[in-house]
């Protein structure tokens, strides 16, 4: 894990606000991705800085035990053009912990990792973490995903 600086970013994609209490996180995230990709909301993101896949997660209502929202997107160069059905965000950036996970996305890769940053003592803030979904996600039974918690400076 390393620390670093995210300069502030805005974001065009689809959301959904859920909680992680009974798992029900898992299902309306893979929702989500499954409107996300079977719609083709990559495809009809205006002005996006390139295909990389941003899983947000903000507006916390507290902690990651109480309600918070989950954006699928890109990062955009412009909020001008938000396409009815989606919503665009600008957020702050700042100071980061960054891990990766590797293996199957199909088995939980995603949940599990959560789950360990979950139970490490970081001072959290709960501003904005995301995934990323670069080129070494392509391959989903053996995708490499970036993970983004909000500390404090």
């Amino acid at each position: 894990m390393q620390t670093i600086k995210i300069e502030p970013f805005k974001l065009i994609g689809i959301e959904i606000r859920t909680t992680n209490e009974n798992q029900q996180a898992s299902k309306d995230i893979a929702d989500l991705w499954q409107h996300f990709l079977g719609d083709h909301i990559l495809e009809k993101i205006p002005n996006k800085e390139d295909n990389t896949i941003y899983s947000l997660y903000t507006e916390y209502e507290s902690d990651h035990t109480k309600p918070y929202t989950t954006i699928l997107g890109c990062k955009v160069t412009s909020l001008e053009k938000i396409p009815e059905g989606m919503v665009g965000k600008s957020f702050d950036g700042g100071t980061y912990i960054k891990s990766s996970a590797k293996g199957d996305l199909m088995k939980g890769l995603i949940v599990n990792h959560w789950s360990k940053i979950w139970e490490m003592d970081l001072d959290r803030v709960y501003t904005a973490d995301f995934e990323v979904f670069g080129e070494k996600a392509q391959n989903s039974s053996d995708a490499e995903i970036d993970f983004y918690v909000a500390i404090k400076e």
